[in-house]
């Protein structure tokens, strides 16, 4: 009776509410790609949220928090650094909304005293458009860090220096201006910059939000850092101050996943908030990198992104939130010395996002490609798909070498293109993963264009 009740209650459901849910296979994926990235680099630990039709579906966490958490908890807050800015930022959209300042407004008329402050604006300041030197771009802790620092020390030392160039007329990452921003959000609204997130934000949005400075003890998780290929060691934080409005919160991944379903559904800022967040800031020439208000955007494989990492001294986090498939992805991780944030991070999106439409030419490209994969691995090459150059590539060693490699991995269980076709030296380029049950296969083509254009090119090689 209790299986019927539950079968009746699933087929009231919303069929997209159903389609939403990760599948044990997807599950399955997941829990083998993080951990396997985790095995491969030594990082110590990662937690994960995943969205998908715009609710959160799916968050765990593997591995080691720290030397007094010895499990992993998703509940657990990690830092998350310079995902931080889109925090900030999002502070001062809503103290314009309330007339207390403009985006277009210079930055002296707030705080005095910094150099070119009466030539760049708050917009500046949150595109990185306004000229500060970042104080910290290095990859590690410097001296000073070990001391604690307040926002005006900051200040004093970066942002009375000269100007690195002309507001507006270039891009560079910078801290130091989202110090100053934080400073601009304490003045106008009259209470920390914490609280007033805490009141506008975090509360509506059930998000429990801490300062990573108080987010350090045996109750959190530790940073680790690594020399070269040595052994794991765990990282000495940074004094109190130094990430403030740059990167200042930590935070669980599901609450981070829970800011990204806000931004899906346009809820909490007003939506016009949000599209100046996601708007690329241009440059004096009209140029732009896609970065807008503390986000970058962008679109890569024909999908649309909203994007932004951080880094903190031990800890590694990127949140991408994709609005036309209603999806986002977080990972936070407890190491600065690998690639794991990127590696977990996309293939993630390989496995929860549907595959982006194929043109027509790529459509009818990929049987042909699957064709020729598979005459390799069998040894029985049709040369006449070749062009004379491809033949002199396929010589009866590379041929042999093929078929002995290939055709011990078995039938594989995925064959599909990665990103969009371009064009190189008059060819067509393509560029496919081909999965098994214990490797993944990278897969490039050139070919000449046209439905029956020979190939110029056809190299495997192993993939992550």
């Amino acid at each position: 009776m209790l299986t019927r009740l539950l079968a009746v209650a699933a087929l009231a459901l919303p069929i997209p509410a159903l389609a939403q849910s990760l599948t044990p296979d997807e599950t399955t994926r997941i829990d083998t790609l993080v951990t396997g990235a985790l095995a491969d680099t030594g990082v110590p630990s990662a937690s994960i949220a995943v969205v998908r039709g715009g609710r959160v579906v799916f968050t765990r966490a593997y591995g080691k928090p720290s030397e007094t958490i010895r499990t992993a908890d998703p509940a657990l807050p990690y830092q998350i650094a310079s995902i931080s800015k889109q925090f900030t930022a999002a502070a001062i959209l809503l103290l314009e909304d309330e007339g207390k300042l403009k985006l277009d407004d210079t930055v002296a008329t707030y705080v005095p005293g910094i150099t070119g402050g009466d030539r760049f604006t708050i917009r500046q300041l949150l595109s990185h458009t306004a000229g500060l030197q970042d104080y910290w771009p290095q990859d590690y802790s410097f001296a000073a860090m070990a001391h604690p620092v307040t926002p005006q020390q900051i200040v004093d030392r970066w942002a009375k220096k000269p100007l690195d160039f002309a507001p507006g007329t270039q891009w560079q990452y910078s801290n130091t201006g989202y110090v100053v921003a934080g400073m601009i959000v304490e003045k106008v609204a009259g209470v920390p910059l914490l609280a007033f997130l805490q009141q506008r934000i975090f509360k509506p949005l059930d998000i429990r939000a801490l300062d990573q400075d108080k987010a350090i003890g045996k109750r959190f998780p530790q940073g680790y850092g690594r020399f070269a290929l040595g052994p794991v060691r765990a990282e000495t934080p940074s004094a109190p101050g130094w990430l403030y409005a740059a990167g200042e919160l930590s935070m669980s991944a599901g609450d981070l996943a829970k800011w990204d379903v806000a931004r899906l559904a346009r809820t909490t800022l007003p939506a016009d908030d949000w599209a100046a967040q996601e708007t690329p800031v241009k440059l004096a020439d009209g140029s732009t990198n896609g970065y807008g208000l503390g986000v970058s955007t962008g679109t890569a494989n024909g999908r649309r992104y909203v994007e932004h990492s951080g880094e903190a001294v031990g800890f590694l986090s990127e949140n991408i939130v994709y609005p036309d498939d209603k999806a986002a992805i977080v990972v936070l991780t407890n190491s600065w010395f690998s690639d794991a944030v990127s590696r977990i991070s996309t293939g993630i999106a390989r496995i929860i996002l549907p595959p982006p439409a194929a043109s027509a030419e790529d459509a009818a490209a990929l049987p042909r490609a699957r064709a020729v994969y598979d005459q390799l691995r069998a040894g029985t090459l049709d040369r006449g798909r070749l062009t004379e150059d491809a033949n002199f590539y396929f010589k009866p060693v590379a041929l042999a070498d093929y078929k002995a490699s290939l055709g011990a991995l078995g039938e594989p269980t995925g064959f599909a293109q990665t990103g969009r076709a371009r064009l190189r030296g008059g060819f067509v380029n393509r560029t496919y993963r081909i999965t098994y049950p214990d490797r993944t296969l990278s897969l490039s083509t050139y070919a000449e264009p046209g439905a029956a254009g020979r190939y110029e090119q056809f190299l495997v090689a192993p993939s992550q």
